[in-house]
């Protein structure tokens, strides 16, 4: 089982919190057949690369994310799904995706994607308070988000999904909360809740090491964290993942991929890919595309069939994933799901005995502290212990 991920890399203006690689752009400037014809290309290109190393992916989930997919013109979108299903085998159930922000999302659109075979729609409302939305450098206001969700309930789009921004500068958790319950309240049967991380690189990234960056307080992040998980449950969404909420049966199949350590086929500038070999037990490759839009265009006409990674024509560069990193890896994001982790099948996958003497002492440590369980195979993290997922998860490397 694997997916595929396509980056399109254009936005209407670049979000001060972002790290994603992402150009700003007005629509009618971007060139949406080039950039479908290339990210075409490239697909081509992987598929031949993958049949020289005996290698068949059967497609589980398509992603389009970005950047702001919803900007591409819904037949050039059609057009590269129509042929990533001829280039690949695909499940009958095979979960389609498309981000959208709520300035390039109505019905029509909304309409247009579910008529080239889109059935999932993620959109970034990221908040429903105006100053919220300004210190976030949206560029819709409260009103347009609710209208997008809205027009993507009222399309016919089988499945729904919104983005919340929360531990925002003097965000109460009460306003936290109450967004969250606004947000389910309009029949979304999935939701993303994310705290506001300053990366480096972006924009809030220098103004935090200039000093001049509000930063939420810890303790009221924290709360507001419990907070929506009580308030969204209650309405019968269950929280499956640190960050996501779905009723029971929309979970996003396409991120359990992700955190189930699944392959994944990376397309478009900017894409990361990762595939097992099939020669040396445990072992991958993980590569990305080259991140500047022409130079990506440009490069897919020269993709190389008998190199997958760097060489190629498109990758700007490759690392070879040894057993040991791969099972970090699980565990690293195996322990922010609701089901945990098995190392039992992890080590069946990667010819790895995961249950060194080193790590059975840091599960005992954890589990007398009560940050972990561990029920045969399968460790996880109690829900009271999520907030500190990323330290427990290190102890275990």
């Amino acid at each position: 089982m694997a997916s595929i991920y396509i980056h399109f890399p254009w936005c209407l203006a670049k979000c001060p919190y972002c790290d994603f690689v992402s150009y700003a752009s007005e629509r009618d400037a971007i060139d949406h057949a080039g950039y479908a014809d290339a990210v075409l290309r490239e697909a081509e290109g992987r598929a031949r690369q993958l049949a020289k190393r005996g290698r068949t992916l059967e497609i589980g989930s398509i992603f389009f994310g970005g950047g702001t997919p919803s900007l591409w013109e819904p037949a050039e979108l059609g057009r590269v799904l129509a042929r990533l299903r001829e280039i690949f085998a695909t499940k009958p159930d095979l979960e389609t995706s498309v981000e959208c922000n709520p300035t390039s999302l109505d019905e029509a659109r909304a309409r247009a994607l579910k008529d080239v075979g889109v059935d999932r729609l993620s959109i970034g409302t990221q908040s429903l308070r105006a100053e919220q939305l300004k210190f976030l450098g949206r560029l819709h206001d409260p009103e347009g988000a609710m209208r997008a969700i809205a027009a993507a309930l009222a399309s016919g789009i089988p499945r729904v999904s919104t983005d919340l921004i929360f531990g925002l500068p003097d965000q109460s958790t009460e306003d936290a909360r109450a967004q969250a319950e606004a947000l389910a309240a309009t029949g979304l049967r999935h939701l993303s809740c994310y705290q506001l991380t300053i990366e480096p690189g972006t924009q809030f990234g220098e103004r935090k090491k200039r000093g001049l960056l509000p930063m939420a307080d810890e303790a009221v992040v924290a709360d507001a964290f419990l907070a929506i998980e009580e308030a969204l449950e209650a309405r019968g969404l269950r929280h499956y993942e640190i960050s996501n909420y779905a009723v029971p049966g929309e979970e996003a199949r396409h991120n359990l991929a992700y955190w189930r350590g699944d392959e994944y086929l990376g397309l478009g500038c900017a894409a990361f890919g990762y595939a097992r070999d099939q020669h040396r037990t445990g072992h991958g490759i993980r590569w990305r595309n080259a991140i500047e839009p022409k130079r990506y265009v440009e490069a897919t006409r020269g993709i190389k069939d008998d190199v997958l990674g760097e060489g190629d024509g498109v990758s700007m560069f490759a690392e070879d994933l040894d057993p040991t990193a791969l099972l970090r890896e699980r565990i690293m994001l195996g322990l922010r799901l609701v089901e945990g982790v098995d190392l039992g099948r992890a080590s069946a996958d990667l010819g790895i005995d995961p249950w060194t003497p080193e790590r059975l002492r840091a599960i005992d440590r954890l589990a007398e502290r009560g940050r972990l369980t561990r029920d045969g195979d399968v460790l996880r993290i109690p829900r009271a212990a999520w907030l500190f997922c990323d330290d427990i998860a290190s102890r275990l490397f």
